[in-house]
C-alpha cells in the first residue's frame, strides 16, 4: 500500500482506524494492574507493546490465531521480584519477544561481589520519551511506536536502548530496530539476547522450525540425546524437562540469517530475520511439558553460559564510551501453502549456499 493508493483506499475507508491504528491502554487487573501498554493493528496482525517493560512485545496474533507463548503467571507489569535471583521466573510471562540484558543474559550470577539477576535488568525497564503515530509516507500507511530504554546506576553504568517498532498497513512484517548506546566514560559490557517465543495454537505437534545451522550442541545432559528433534515439535507431556540447544548458524557474506517456525496444518507461518553481525550466537528453548508447551528462539551477542562463562574466558563483548551498536529484527508473517513453499524454497537455497561457502 504505497501513497499513490491512499486515494483509492480511502474510497471505502472513512478513517484508517478502521482497519490500522496505535492506541494506548492501560491494564487493570491482577498482575497486570497499571501496566501501560500500545496496541497495534494492521489488518490481520495484531500485537501489544509494553511501555513499562523496555517496549517488548507481550502478545502477537493473525486473523485471531495466537502466536505468542505466555507462562503460567500470565499478564504482568514490573514487581518487586522482577530481578531478585531465581524469582524472576516468577515474572518472566514470555511474550511474542522479550530483551535480556544488558548486564547478564541467562542464569542469575555473582561476578566480583556484584549480583546479575535472571536475564538481566532491561527486560523490567520501563520506557521514557514513548510516542506512538499513524501516517501516510512514501512507503504507505506507517504505523510506528518509539521508546527508550536507561539501565544505569550511581557511580556505574549509563546505558541507553533506542526502540522503534514499525509496520506498514498491508504488510504482514513488522520490524523492530534498535540502537545500544554507551553513554558512560568507561567501556561497559554490552550482552543482548532476544528471547522470541512461541505458544499455541501456531506452535502444536504439526510445527516445524527452519534453522540455518551447522551443528547442534546440546547445553547439558538433559538436553543431550534430544539434538536430532531440534526441528520440530512434539505433543505434550507431562513433567518433561526443558530443553536448551547452542545452533552454530550460516548466514550469507553480509551475515543476513533468516529462521521459519512453519505450521502447515494452519496454513501459517512466521519468518524472523535479523543481521548476525553483532548477534553472532543463537540458542533454541524447547520446552514440550505440559503447561509449559513453547518453543523460544534466541539470537544472541553472547552465550547461554552467560556473564560468568564469559568473563573466565575473558571475552565479554563491550561497548566504549559513547560507542553505539544497532540491530534490526524482521517478523514476516506467512499466509497459505504458496507463501509457506516459497519461504521454504528460498530458505533450504540460501541455506546450501551459504553452508557451502564457508
Amino acid at each position: 500500500m504505497s501513497q499513490k493508493d491512499k486515494k483509492e483506499l480511502l474510497k471505502y475507508v472513512g478513517n484508517m482506524q478502521q482497519v490500522a491504528y496505535v492506541r494506548p491502554l492501560t491494564y487493570t487487573e491482577g498482575r497486570s494492574h497499571g501496566m501501560s501498554v500500545y496496541e497495534v493493528k494492521n489488518g490481520g496482525i495484531h500485537f501489544q507493546l509494553m511501555a513499562d517493560k523496555a517496549l517488548d512485545m507481550n502478545q502477537f496474533s493473525y486473523k485471531g490465531v495466537n502466536i505468542n507463548f505466555l507462562s503460567k503467571p500470565g499478564l504482568q507489569g514490573r514487581n518487586q521480584y522482577d530481578t531478585n535471583g531465581d524469582e524472576a521466573i516468577r515474572s518472566i510471562m514470555g511474550g511474542m519477544f522479550f530483551t535480556a540484558g544488558l548486564e547478564n543474559i541467562c542464569a542469575p550470577c555473582k561476578v566480583e561481589g556484584v549480583d546479575y539477576p535472571m536475564h538481566g535488568r532491561m527486560r523490567t525497564t520501563p520506557a521514557e520519551h514513548v510516542s506512538a503515530d499513524a501516517y501516510w509516507d512514501e512507503d504507505g500507511y506507517k504505523i510506528s511506536v518509539k521508546g527508550q530504554m536507561r539501565e544505569a546506576a550511581l557511580f556505574g553504568e549509563n546505558m541507553v536502548l533506542r526502540r522503534e517498532i514499525t509496520t506498514v498497513y498491508g504488510s504482514k512484517t513488522v520490524i523492530v530496530t534498535d540502537e545500544i548506546e554507551n553513554e558512560g566514560f568507561r567501556e561497559e559490557p554490552l550482552m543482548l539476547l532476544y528471547h522470541i517465543n512461541m505458544g499455541y495454537p501456531f506452535l502444536d505437534e504439526n510445527t516445524k522450525v527452519y534453522i540455518p545451522t551447522r551443528k547442534v550442541t546440546a547445553r547439558d545432559e538433559v538436553s543431550q540425546g534430544h539434538e536430532a528433534e531440534y526441528n520440530r515439535m512434539e505433543s505434550p507431556k507431562d513433567n518433561e524437562s526443558e530443553y536448551v540447544f547452542i545452533h552454530d548458524i550460516c548466514s550469507d557474506e553480509e551475515k543476513n540469517v533468516s529462521v521459519l517456525v512453519i505450521n502447515e496444518k494452519l496454513g501459517m507461518g512466521l519468518k524472523i530475520s535479523y543481521n548476525a553481525k553483532n548477534l553472532p550466537y543463537f540458542m533454541e528453548w524447547k520446552s514440550i511439558a505440559s503447561g509449559d508447551y513453547v518453543l523460544g528462539l534466541e539470537p544472541s551477542n553472547s552465550s547461554v553460559y552467560g556473564r560468568m562463562y564469559h568473563e573466565k574466558r575473558n571475552d565479554v563483548h563491550k561497548l566504549q564510551p559513547f560507542e553505539k551498536e544497532k540491530n534490526i529484527l524482521t517478523f514476516t508473517v506467512l499466509d497459505g501453502e504458496q507463501e509457506i513453499s516459497e519461504a521454504v524454497k528460498v530458505f533450504e537455497s540460501n541455506f546450501k549456499n551459504n553452508k557451502r561457502e564457508r
